[in-house]
């Protein structure tokens, strides 16, 4: 690791002074030559997953899966208080995760055909 500069200089056997070169590194530099570290593309991938349109839509499947689970419950509910509510949260939890697993589904389908008909086109 690199020496701080002190201002001082050290003496030598004659009597001269001497000056020590310093490196100093920046905090954007990175180690390795420069590459990028693979915390990065891991970061940066995660980043782009969450952007892609394939997720926003399993996030609006879910929502509203969810909102529907919540508001039947609303309309053909009963019991009371904290138990109805946990039920509630329960179901509308259950038909997000049902509806993110068909929509999921469906678009492993599509690929899996897709390169059928392409490995089909090839041969």
């Amino acid at each position: 690791m690199a020496k701080k500069a002190t201002g001082k200089s050290s003496t030598g056997a004659k009597g001269r002074s001497k000056s020590k070169a310093v490196a100093v590194r920046s905090g954007g530099e990175r180690r390795g030559g420069g590459g990028r570290r693979s915390s990065d593309t891991a970061s940066d991938a995660f980043i782009k997953l969450l952007q892609s349109p394939l997720v926003a839509e399993l996030v609006a499947v879910a929502a509203t899966a969810a909102l529907g689970a919540l508001a039947q419950e609303g309309i053909s509910g009963g019991g009371s208080g904290k138990k109805r509510a946990g039920n509630a949260v329960k179901r509308a939890g259950k038909a997000a995760a049902k509806a993110v697993g068909a929509r999921l589904t469906t678009e492993i389908d599509e690929i899996k055909k897709a390169a059928k008909s392409k490995a089909g086109a090839k041969a």
